[in-house]
């Protein structure tokens, strides 16, 4: 047996050693250019990157040209130091590090020194490259951005770091990839897949034709293109209407779910992260802590949703057989009080409203109350907050929509176990947390939250999740962009709530944003806003809300707007809504008055106070 043991593990070992030798010299590339590194040399052939259009075919993302200096350290010659880095914009010490860097890379392989330089500073290097050995070009694309707009929908792209790199075996040191936005959510449908070739080389490092007559090589997959739901003319507009003022509009087609616009204030020009200044532009935006410019409003931004918050209690109120749309509640005293709860309305003491007079007369006590009952339903209150919060939640509200983009803030909607966290021993009831009565309290909302929320009640019950592509070339979009989610409130209770969203307009608070021939539905909200300075917690001026649709039958059109600082609903986020549905449903607008008003209105300085030694309390 022992004589045996020895010819069968030398046999064995031959075979696996033949079989090894064959699979790394006809099988495996990746295998051959680790044992035979300096034989072989991989480049790579890049696609275009897909073009971005809107909804109506108009260009508003394409390529330029830009170029990569290569460098191979091995065949390095500086003639004169002090030249190159004035031609290449950079010192000394940058050009010492750069190539120290290349060096550890490869001696012998091209890797990138300078990336993303531009068609002007390309004519000044190219004339002078000649005289400096171990340098080239290699040229690729870059994004054009062609609208001075949407930087938040669309995003960047730029270099892949060093954890990108090891982290996906797709991409190499100095090649481009999605940041943010459609960039980044349909990296891989925008890049499309790049391909290769392989060369032999000599001794001395030169390239003497293609490997094994190019069986490796491959070609590329081209990119798809993508057309936004967006309307650029619509986004356009809502940016100017939106100029010095903070805060975001949401812009929803109802029966599709296709996100029309989603203005972020501040904005800037996407076209400021591309190029060799992206770094220094991008360290300008970042350092912003007043306007913040990089925090999307519309997606991060978390604040309470103030009375348009109302309209969903109502609902609710009306599917748990709380109330009917003639039910009345009495606001005797021109407040609500329940166990130590005071809480302030508008109304005038002694008036009686229904729910169509509540909602236009956005009556605080009568909502405090049908909340409350509501809750107080079932005999054990974590059960009627859970039933309320379930009510709730079937609008998309306290968790993430599901839409394609990268960014974005789950909000907060509270339960049972929330207020048991906070109130130990089951030491809270309804009118503890009476503030969600009124969308105050604990509830907290993100902007395209609310703008789902109006598109839901334009289409009676149900929404599409909001999206922003609506059309990839050669491909299909995701089949939940098509999909309808219902809410858990019955369809035939929202013509009262419409009803009563319709009276805001023609005789309630927002009768400012009246449009000649298109009826509007909404509601107002103001949400309180508070700041800590220096530990202290201070109230700043309420921020100004506004959702609603058009027309009434058969909505278009679903928005929300929210504008930080902004006094009361009616006075910007109502009549910049209103502005925007014009807009879009006549293509052009009548009222230039109220166009103007919102174009010259600043709120700098509400923004400022915070930062200054001005005084200001709620009251202002």
């Amino acid at each position: 047996m022992k004589n045996k043991l020895l010819p069968f593990l030398i046999i064995l070992s031959s075979i696996i050693f033949i079989l090894r030798l064959i699979w790394v010299q006809l099988i495996n590339i990746d295998d051959v250019k680790l044992s035979n590194k300096n034989s072989v040399e991989k480049v790579y052939n890049y696609p275009e990157r897909g073009y971005i259009y809107d909804r109506n075919n108009k260009l508003i993302v394409g390529n330029e040209p830009f170029y990569d200096l290569m460098i191979i350290p091995s065949e390095l010659k500086i003639v004169d130091t002090i030249e190159f880095c004035k031609i290449l914009k950079i010192d000394k010490p940058t050009l010492i590090d750069k190539i120290k860097k290349a060096s550890n890379f490869s001696k012998i392989k091209p890797s990138v020194f300078i990336s993303q330089i531009s068609k002007i500073d390309y004519a000044v290097i190219q004339e002078k490259l000649w005289k400096y050995k171990g340098f080239s070009i290699r040229k690729k694309s870059n994004r054009n951005y062609l609208l001075n707009s949407a930087s938040n929908i669309l995003g960047y792209i730029s270099e892949v770091n060093d954890y990108e790199v090891r982290d996906n075996s797709y991409y190499e040191s100095g090649e481009l990839i999605g940041r943010q936005g459609i960039e980044k959510s349909y990296e891989k449908k925008l890049r499309g897949v790049k391909g290769v070739s392989y060369f032999q080389k000599d001794n001395f490092n030169r390239i003497t034709g293609s490997y094994k007559e190019g069986i490796y090589d491959t070609i590329y997959k081209p990119a798809k293109n993508i057309n936004l739901t967006i309307d650029s003319n619509l986004q356009v507009y809502g940016d100017s209407l939106m100029s010095n003022k903070f805060g975001s509009i949401i812009a929803i087609e109802p029966n599709s779910g296709e996100i029309l616009s989603l203005i972020n204030a501040p904005n800037f020009d996407p076209n400021l992260l591309i190029g060799r200044n992206r770094s220094k532009n991008y360290l300008k935006l970042k350092n912003d802590t007043i306007g913040k410019p990089l925090f999307d409003r519309g997606l991060q931004g978390m604040y309470p949703p103030g009375s348009t918050f109302k309209l969903i209690n109502g609902l609710i109120a009306l599917e748990e057989k709380i109330i009917n749309e003639n039910t009345k509640i009495s606001c005797s005293e021109g407040h609500f009080y329940s166990k130590n709860r005071f809480m302030k309305c508008h109304c005038k003491p002694g008036t009686e409203n229904n729910l169509n007079t509540a909602i236009y007369n956005s009556c605080n006590t009568y909502f405090a109350t049908i909340y409350k009952k509501t809750i107080e339903k079932y005999s054990d209150t974590k059960e009627g907050m859970d039933n309320w919060n379930k009510h709730v939640s079937s609008f998309g509200l306290g968790d993430y929509l599901g839409y394609d983009h990268p960014l974005g803030r789950p909000g907060l909607i509270p339960n049972s176990e929330y207020y048991d966290k906070w109130y130990p021993n089951n030491r809270w009831r309804a009118a503890t947390t009476i503030s969600n009565g009124i969308g105050q309290g604990e509830i907290l909302t993100t902007p395209i939250q609310l703008g789902n929320i109006a598109a839901t009640i334009a289409n009676r019950g149900w929404y599409i999740t909001p999206h922003f592509v609506k059309k990839i070339s050669n491909d299909s979009i995701d089949a939940r962009y098509k999909e309808k989610k219902f809410s858990s409130i019955e369809s035939k209770y929202y013509d009262a709530i419409v009803e009563g969203m319709y009276n805001v307009i023609e005789k309630g608070t927002a009768q400012n944003s009246k449009i000649k021939n298109i009826k509007i539905v909404g509601k107002t909200g103001t949400a309180e806003n508070f700041i800590k300075i220096n530990g202290t917690r201070k109230q700043l001026t309420d921020h100004s809300i506004f959702i609603g649709f058009a027309p009434k039958d058969n909505p278009k059109i679903a928005i929300a707007v929210f504008i930080e600082n902004g006094y009361w609903g009616t006075r910007w986020a109502a009549p910049i809504a209103s502005l925007m549905i014009e807009k879009y449903l006549n293509k052009n607008v009548d009222r230039k008055y109220l166009e103007n008003y919102i174009l010259e209105g600043d709120l700098t300085e509400e923004y400022l106070k915070p930062y200054t030694n001005i005084n200001f309390s709620i009251n202002e």
